[in-house]
C-alpha cells in the first residue's frame, strides 16, 4: 500500500493537466461518446483510432442511432479495427440502453456492469469519465502502472496479485475529480511507464514507486507467458466475373464474426483440389482454378497461411451467408483486413480497377 494515497493522487492529477494529450474523446462529458472511444481503444492504437472514433460519430451520434442501426452497416464502419466482435457487442449495449434505460445510459456501476460487453474496466471508464464517479479502471496502463508504485509482485492478470492491483485502484479512485485520475493513470502508463522502458525520470511519482526503489521495473510487474501461437492452414477462393466477387459471411463466433471473406476451406489445398471440393460440396461448377500463391496474415495467438486460389467461370446462383457483391461497393461492407489482403493479392488487373476496399488495421492501445 502507499504511505501517501492522497499525495500521489495529487501529483498525477497535476502532471496530467500538464501533459496529457489533446484527444477528441477528452473534450466531451457524452458517457456515449466515451464509449465508443473506450471499446475502440482496445488492442488499438489511439492514432488508428481517432479517425474511426469520429467517422463513427458522424455517422451514429447517439446511443439511439446506433441500436437502431443495420448491423452490416456498423461492420462496415469497424473494419480495419480488428477485434470485430467488439462491433456486435457494442450494438447489443446499445439496444440494451434503449430498451432497459429509454436511451440514456446509467450513472450506477453495478447497471453498467449488466450491459452486454461492460467489463469491470468498461463500466468504471465510463463511470468514472463520464459522470466523474469515484470509480476504480483498471486496464493493462493502469494495473502496470499501480503495480510498480506498490511493488505488487507475480502475475497481475489473476488471483491476489490482481485483487491488490484492484484494491490500490480503488484507494486512489476518490478525491478531486475522478475523471482526471482515471486517465492520468491511463496517460501515465502510456506515455511514461511504459513495458519495457519506462521513463522513470519523467514520472510525477518516481519517488514513491516501490519498484523504481528497488531496481524492479524490469520485473515488476511480472512479464506475461505469451500463450502458445497455433498456426491455421487455409484456402481462400477468389471467384471474379462481371465486377462482381463472390464473397461468404462468417458466423458470429468465428475468427471474423459477421464479417464477409471469399469462401475459406480448411487445408492448403492445390488449385485443382479446391476445384474439386467446391463442386462436391456446394455444387458450383468452375470452368477453370489458378494457384494464385499464398500470404500469411497474423492474428494475436494464430498465424494464418492463406492459400489464394482463383476460380474461373460465370459466378454460381448463392443464397445466404454466400453473396456476389459489386467490386465497387465493398467498401459499404464489412471486410476483415484478411480479406482486403485475398483481394488485392489475388484478382486480375482488371478486377483490381473497379476494387473499392477499406482499411486496414493496426494494433495495441497506447
Amino acid at each position: 500500500m502507499l504511505a501517501a494515497p492522497a499525495d500521489v493522487r495529487a501529483r498525477l492529477l497535476a502532471w496530467y493537466r500538464s501533459h496529457r494529450r489533446d484527444l477528441p474523446w477528452r473534450a466531451v462529458r457524452d458517457p456515449y461518446a466515451i464509449w465508443v472511444s473506450e471499446i475502440m481503444l482496445q488492442q488499438t492504437r489511439v492514432e488508428t483510432v481517432i479517425p474511426y472514433y469520429e467517422r463513427f460519430l458522424s455517422r451514429w451520434p447517439t446511443v439511439g442511432d446506433l441500436a437502431a442501426a443495420d448491423p452490416d452497416d456498423v461492420r462496415a464502419a469497424w473494419s480495419g479495427l480488428g477485434y470485430y466482435r467488439r462491433a456486435k457487442l457494442m450494438m447489443d449495449a446499445a439496444k440494451a440502453v434503449v430498451d432497459e434505460h429509454a436511451g440514456r445510459f446509467p450513472d450506477d456501476l453495478e447497471a453498467l456492469l449488466a450491459l452486454p460487453g461492460f467489463g469491470r474496466y468498461t463500466a468504471g471508464a465510463v463511470a468514472s469519465i463520464a459522470f466523474d464517479a469515484p470509480a476504480p479502471a483498471v486496464d493493462g496502463n493502469v494495473a502496470r502502472v499501480l503495480a510498480r508504485l506498490a511493488g505488487i509482485r507475480g502475475d497481475i492478470t489473476r488471483g491476489s496479485p490482481q485483487r491488490a492491483v484492484w484494491d490500490l485502484a480503488e484507494t486512489l479512485a476518490p478525491g478531486e475529480s475522478p475523471r482526471e485520475h482515471t486517465q492520468a493513470l491511463i496517460e501515465l502508463g502510456a506515455l511514461v511507464c511504459g513495458a519495457r522502458r519506462p521513463k522513470c525520470l519523467l514520472c510525477p511519482v518516481s519517488d514513491a514507486c516501490v519498484a523504481h526503489a528497488e531496481g524492479l521495473t524490469a520485473v515488476v510487474p511480472e512479464p506475461r507467458k505469451k500463450p502458445a501461437r497455433r498456426s491455421v492452414e487455409l484456402t481462400a477462393l477468389l471467384w471474379c466475373t462481371s465486377g462482381q466477387v463472390l464473397l461468404a459471411k462468417q458466423g458470429d463466433d468465428g475468427l471474423f464474426a459477421g464479417l464477409w471473406t471469399p469462401p475459406m476451406l480448411e487445408g492448403a489445398l492445390t488449385a485443382d483440389e479446391a476445384r474439386r471440393e467446391v463442386a462436391r460440396h456446394r455444387d458450383w461448377r468452375a470452368n477453370g482454378a489458378e494457384d494464385m500463391g499464398t500470404m500469411k496474415h497474423v492474428l494475436t495467438h494464430r498465424d494464418l497461411h492463406v492459400r489464394l486460389v482463383r476460380l474461373i467461370g460465370d459466378l454460381p446462383a448463392v443464397s445466404p451467408p454466400y453473396r456476389r457483391a459489386p467490386l465497387s461497393a465493398l467498401e459499404t461492407l464489412g471486410l476483415p483486413s484478411l480479406a482486403v489482403k485475398a483481394l488485392r493479392k489475388g484478382l486480375r488487373p482488371e478486377d483490381l480497377s473497379e476494387l473499392a476496399l477499406p482499411g486496414r488495421r493496426t494494433s495495441r492501445r497506447s
